[in-house]
């Protein structure tokens, strides 16, 4: 059984996985909130269920980009987790976790989350065998709208995190003949069934388990005032 906790950004998911089934979920706008709610609702959410946290077998965590208040709870609480239960620790980024969530689209994907300042993350995809994939040396870019749009240079569908002012820019630039798309809400929110699904996918496939040691897995902090230096 997999527990799976994504703390990134302001949207906090959870969900636990037995292999085979996703048995529970829970995505939400927290805010700033998670050092208060996450440990609780983890509690809850298992105890619902049917099961105990000593019942895992595996721990997943988003390993950002994100803040650094919410992404190093997840992360802080995953590890220890790991630790006291003496578990793999899969990390996926919040990218891959966008991306897995998307259904097959005529077109490429371009997986984003804010950034600040009006800058966003960006990565961009294409379907290979069934799924989203990037390759492997590329990684992710720091741009702004203007920037981003530019760059789109054949039909593109844009998931993640969009602002009203992203959906603004959006929608100029395909009143200017832009082959730009966005995808359909529910795909663009973050959740951590599909955290899941990435993680366990990544367990099946490892010939080197040592890999998803807890002590080796490092956050991705977006760089802002917050972040020590």
């Amino acid at each position: 059984m997999l527990l799976a906790i994504d703390t990134a950004t302001q949207t906090i998911s959870v969900a636990l996985h037995d292999g085979q089934n996703l048995l529970a979920e829970q995505t939400w706008l927290a805010g700033n909130q998670h050092t208060t709610v996450l440990a609780a609702t983890i509690e809850q959410m298992v105890a619902a269920s049917g099961a105990r946290l000593d019942q895992l077998t595996a721990l997943a965590v988003s390993t950002g980009p994100g803040s650094y208040t919410g992404l190093r709870v997840g992360v802080a609480l995953a590890k220890g987790l790991a630790a006291v239960h003496k578990l793999p620790l899969v990390g996926v980024s919040a990218l891959d976790t966008l991306a897995a969530g998307t259904p097959y689209l005529n077109g490429g994907l371009v997986v984003l989350l804010q950034a600040g300042r009006s800058r966003l993350i960006v990565k961009a995809y294409r379907w290979r065998k069934g799924r989203w994939a990037s390759h492997k040396s590329e990684e992710p870019q720091l741009l702004d709208w203007e920037d981003l749009l530019a760059k789109i240079d054949g039909p593109a569908f844009l998931s993640g995190e969009i602002t009203a002012d992203g959906h603004a820019l959006i929608q100029s630039a395909q009143a200017n003949g832009a082959p730009v798309h966005i995808v359909a809400a529910a795909f663009r929110l973050r959740r951590a069934g599909f955290l899941a699904e990435e993680a366990l996918a990544r367990l099946r496939e490892s010939a080197d388990q040592r890999e998803f040691d807890a002590a080796r897995l490092l956050p991705v902090y977006i760089k802002t005032k917050d972040v020590p230096a």
